[in-house]
């Protein structure tokens, strides 16, 4: 068979990691034998229930969860959203307040738009330069009507490790659920217990897109914010695709067993990248924690160069690579992430490295990108020179 990893010179794990060889073998086989509807009572409708059971029961094995936890949405986002209005709606007794760190991804802060625009009170808590939050002043944002509290467990842009644990045992003392937004380490790390709500996104571990994985601890509290339907424990409407989830099922449990040789081997490559790059290129700042981060993931940020240009010609010479925020990169928005840190937000990029990323493919981009970055700076410098002049 086949083995689909990475392409060459692919550097975009984070925004969505190539596809693993466990996901398309399960996915061919499930379009075969897990087509019908499984909450019919007849033979094909109850195969294709049993692979749909299989696979929540792979999911929960590896996220250390009970199966009846576990439901598959139609992404990460949507997971996200449950999550969050769903445990908000659940409490609004207990109060209307919702506490959220200043770098989460899009979904959970637009999530915390609409609560605001409904009614609701948000706080952000700041983080460090790291990126982290200090997990005391997340606990002083904590009040008596606290509803619900979402803290992402890694940074999609920094890669940067957050305090779950304690931050959970916080919320524990306090009463307060929390959610977190496990896209980017599920598969890669083991995310702290602790949380009450759990979401994932399978095309982030090498399942195929459009399934997520909703979490919800036994015991908490939730109550959907959508129309009622069957399906899913009630919890995620319309028809489950089966072949699809079965796919994602069978990538997490494989991703997560190459990672016990690949994390560390892809750790030591993006440590090379940084100190590479703060030795050959000139006025540039890495960021995010150099220590506690997810494995496979760096970002830098050059001066007097625009981050576009800078993606082009490393594109134009075959690498693949994102810049600013992976939610934003088609506005002219800077990275709401990298100004909550403080740190330059221009020149950014980001290289997230898959399964089975080449060093050789590594060591190309590091001898690249430093004539890259020098030319652009000229180019730019020789563009202002030449209005000055023109001026009268």
């Amino acid at each position: 068979m086949a083995d689909f990893s990475a392409p060459g010179s692919y550097f975009d794990a984070a925004s969505t990691e190539p596809p693993h060889p466990a996901a398309r073998s399960a996915l061919l086989e499930a379009l075969d034998a897990g087509w019908a509807d499984p909450a019919r009572l007849y033979g094909t409708a109850r195969s294709t229930r049993m692979l749909l059971d299989r696979a929540r029961a792979r999911v929960a094995g590896v996220l250390g969860a009970r199966p009846d936890e576990v439901s598959f949405t139609s992404s990460g986002t949507q997971a996200v959203h449950l999550a969050v209005l769903g445990g908000l709606q659940a409490r609004r007794r207990v109060g209307r307040h919702l506490v959220v760190s200043a770098v989460e991804h899009s979904s959970v802060l637009h999530a915390a738009e609409l609560h605001e625009h409904d009614g609701g009170e948000v706080t952000t808590v700041g983080v460090d330069r790291t990126g982290r939050v200090d997990p005391a002043r997340y606990a002083a944002a904590l009040r008596p009507d606290t509803a619900l509290a979402c803290l992402q467990s890694a940074n999609h842009e920094v890669g940067t490790l957050q305090p779950i644990a304690e931050v959970a045992a916080r919320c524990r003392a306090a009463n307060v659920p929390l959610v977190v937004d496990a896209a980017q380490s599920l598969g890669r790390t083991d995310v702290p217990d602790g949380w009450s709500f759990l979401a994932g996104s399978a095309h982030k571990w090498g399942g195929p897109a459009g399934v997520g994985v909703l979490v919800i601890r036994k015991g908490t509290r939730w109550r959907s914010p959508l129309p009622a339907d069957e399906r899913e424990g009630r919890r995620v409407p319309g028809f489950e695709n089966v072949p699809a989830v079965a796919a994602a099922s069978a990538a997490l449990e494989a991703y997560r067993a190459d990672m016990a040789d690949e994390a560390p081997r892809l750790s030591a490559l993006v440590d090379l990248i940084r100190q590479r790059v703060a030795r050959d290129v000139p006025d540039v700042e890495i960021v995010g924690d150099p220590d506690r981060r997810l494995p496979h993931l760096v970002t830098f940020s050059c001066l007097y160069v625009e981050g576009e240009a800078l993606l082009t010609e490393l594109d134009r010479l075959g690498f693949a690579v994102s810049s600013g925020s992976s939610c934003t990169a088609d506005t002219l928005r800077p990275s709401h992430v990298l100004e909550a840190m403080g740190v330059i937000t221009h020149g950014n990029v980001r290289v997230s490295l898959p399964r089975g990323t080449n060093p050789a493919d590594v060591e190309r981009f590091l001898a690249v990108l430093p004539g890259i970055v020098a030319r652009l700076r000229r180019s730019t410098s020789d563009t202002l020179e030449t209005g000055r002049r023109s001026r009268p």
